[in-house]
């Protein structure tokens, strides 16, 4: 009876060393922040917090500097994790968003569509009258609101000077996917189907509505958005949000959807004036070319982008409820690019060295 005693003893002491219980998961309730619309008060979250590496932060912010960099940005969940500023700029530093604010233009377009003002299959020549390009005009009258969106117009796009002059006949609406400034003129549709001057309509239904500062200018090219980096930090979490602010859904969920989805087979990495990461293939601006691959590797499969010229960028990233902003002078001065560079991927590794 002893020796059977023992033998038991010893089995349960056995078991309960060699079997490992996996600790219970820390449940933790984080909710989404919205900043107030009025004010500038926006809560935080330390790196350490996160379980993030404090020893890769500061090699990201000299990666930083080193690539020209003005401001730097991470939210998680609305909460601000980083925020640095370099050379000279600051939080009331205004700054142009280039290409990045064509997604300012993309949400104006669908709150537009929402309030049926516009619908984006019509024909833009519905709204602006025929001869604002100098396509034939039964090519002309091919081309909707959708094809300015996705970047498929089948206009010539050798001039960034958007005028009909230089808006010549190049492919059917539809068949061929080219990046060019000619998307500009959604906002004079938006303006016509508005009955209101683009900016007004953007400032009530957008600025005002999530608390952003900045202004159109209305350069020799094109029209540019400038602002300070938290209220592109806003927008980006507007993006986050699927077109919502706090409990009010200003941009049509659907819509929103459909914009970072794949909007034509061309170029699957591209939505309604939003860059994809995470496809197949993708093609760049100025050229024709397709490369095969994600168009940025280094980032999450998921993450979506608002790109601009000289590396102005707005990652957003649903999988880790996470926005990325950068606003500076191009990381590469002897090759700016007008929107996807190098420059992402290398940001990227930093990042991640970071975060994972």
């Amino acid at each position: 009876m002893k020796y059977q005693l023992l033998w038991f003893t010893f089995l349960v002491f056995f078991a309960s060393c060699s079997k490992k219980v996996a600790p219970s998961p820390t449940i933790v309730s984080d909710q989404m922040f919205f900043p107030d619309i009025a004010g500038n008060n926006w809560e935080t979250k330390t790196v350490s917090s996160l379980g993030w590496k404090e020893s890769a932060v500061q090699p990201l912010k000299e990666f930083l500097v080193l690539n020209n960099s003005k401001s730097f940005m991470i939210l998680v969940n609305g909460r601000i994790v980083m925020e640095e500023y370099f050379n000279g700029h600051t939080t009331t530093t205004t700054w142009p968003w280039n290409s990045a604010g064509k997604t300012l233009v993309t949400a104006a377009t669908g709150i537009a569509q929402q309030e049926e003002l516009l619908n984006i299959n019509t024909r833009v020549s519905d709204f602006l009258g025929t001869g604002w390009t100098n396509a034939p005009l039964n090519k002309e009258l091919l081309i909707t609101s959708k094809h300015l969106l996705t970047m498929t117009s089948g206009l010539n796009d050798a001039s960034n000077l958007v005028i009909p002059a230089n808006l010549t006949y190049l492919a059917d609406a539809g068949s061929r996917w080219s990046y060019h400034n000619v998307f500009q003129k959604l906002m004079d549709v938006v303006a016509k189907a508005s009955n209101q001057n683009f900016d007004t309509y953007f400032n009530a239904k957008i600025k005002s509505a999530i608390g952003m500062d900045g202004f159109w200018n209305n350069g020799l090219i094109f029209k540019i958005y400038h602002s300070n980096t938290r209220s592109m930090a806003r927008f980006g979490l507007l993006a986050l949000n699927k077109g919502k602010w706090n409990n009010q859904q200003i941009l049509n969920q659907a819509f929103f959807n459909e914009s970072i989805s794949s909007s034509q087979t061309i170029n699957p990495a591209y939505g309604y004036l939003w860059w994809l990461n995470g496809k197949s293939n993708y093609m760049v601006p100025g050229g024709q070319i397709n490369f095969l691959g994600s168009l940025v590797p280094n980032a999450p499969a998921d993450m979506f982008a608002a790109m601009g010229a000289e590396d102005q960028r707005i990652y957003i990233i649903p999988s880790k409820n996470m926005v990325v902003v950068r606003m500076g002078d191009a990381s590469d001065p002897s090759n700016p690019s007008f929107a996807v560079s190098g420059f992402d991927n290398a940001l990227w590794q930093r990042i991640n060295a970071m975060i994972n």
